[in-house]
This record gives structure tokens, sequence and C-alpha cells, in this order.
């Protein structure tokens, strides 16, 4: 008889109990609770691929930005806005998009980077933006954090210079993926 992932750690965690082993409860019922969930292999292997367009235009989605600060988030809508005022139907409507900021410190930078598939980085048109963004990308790498993020950046930077430096210098040192659009 063959029993699947959360049958046997039910079984491991009421054991453990009985036996008065080293396992408390709540860390039993987290395990338990994970066994239930898709596979973490699967859920990265879902996040790299592109979410149909349709899909994308109908519903709310998720954008998790690295380097913009909370209170200036809206900016973000900015580019999206853009791209969608020139036909990316991707885009769909720049409103319906969750923005959430995250730091690139953030000790649940993994995690989040094998559950959400749509992450972006801010880039400023200024002349220590370089240096921001490439610290930012750093951090990320050396977190475990996404491979691939859009480039985001105010309307009217020009893809010549900083966000080609930025894109080459990202895949070539970090093996990180950046999508510019401009």
């Amino acid at each position: 008889m063959t029993m699947d992932q959360a049958s046997g750690l039910r079984h491991w965690a009421s054991r453990q109990e009985r036996e008065g082993g080293g396992c408390p409860t709540h860390v039993a019922e987290a395990l338990i609770a994970l066994a239930g969930q898709v596979p973490a292999s699967s859920r990265v292997a879902a996040a790299r691929r592109p979410p149909p367009a349709a899909q994308l235009a109908a519903s709310t989605a998720t954008l998790l930005i690295v380097g913009l600060p909370a209170r200036q988030l809206e900016r973000a809508r900015e580019p999206l806005a853009h791209w969608h005022g020139q036909g990316r139907r991707w885009v769909g409507d720049p409103q319906r998009w969750q923005l959430v900021p995250v730091a690139p410190d953030s000790p649940h930078l993994p995690l989040l980077a094998a559950q959400q598939p749509r992450w972006a980085l801010w880039v400023e048109a200024d002349a220590e933006s370089f240096r921001r963004a490439w610290r930012l990308l750093l951090a990320l790498a050396e977190a475990g954090g996404p491979g691939r993020l859009l480039l985001l950046h105010p309307p009217g930077l020009r893809r010549p210079g900083l966000l080609d430096n930025l894109q080459q210098a990202s895949a070539h040192y970090l093996g990180v993926e950046l999508v510019v659009l401009a």
C-alpha cells in the first residue's frame, strides 16, 4: 500500500506526538499544509512561463517592484499606461495591476521569488541610477531573488546607454534577465 506525501507526514506527526518526539505540533501542522501544496520546482517553472495576454488583461495581476519606495508606488503605473497606450495588449488596464513594493533585503525574498512570477526593477533617469540599480540587482542575486525582472522607468528614457548597460551587465555577471521595453 502506498501513501501520498501528506498522509505520510500526518502519520509521522501523530507518531511523534504519541511518543513525545521532538516535533512541536505547529511545525507538524505546517509540514502537513506544505505537503498539500504544489512543489517549489513546479512554482518556479510556472513563474518562468509568461501568462497569456488575454488572461492578464481580464484579471488583476500582481507586480512586485524593487527600487521604488512604497510612497511613490503609483509612479510605476506611468510606464504601464504608456505601454498600454502603445497597444501592448499584455498590459491590459494599468489600474488593475496590484503593485507591491519589495525590499531587496527582505528575508522572504526567496519564497516570493518562487511564488510570484511578475517582478520589476524601478530605474530612475538620473546620474546615479546605474549605481543604485546595480546594487539592487546584486542584493537580489545574493538573496536568491527572481531571475527575470521587467525594467520599469519613467516614460521617455531611451534604451541606448543606461538600460542596455544594465541589461547586458545583469545577464553577463549575475545571470539575471532584464526585460527592457523602452
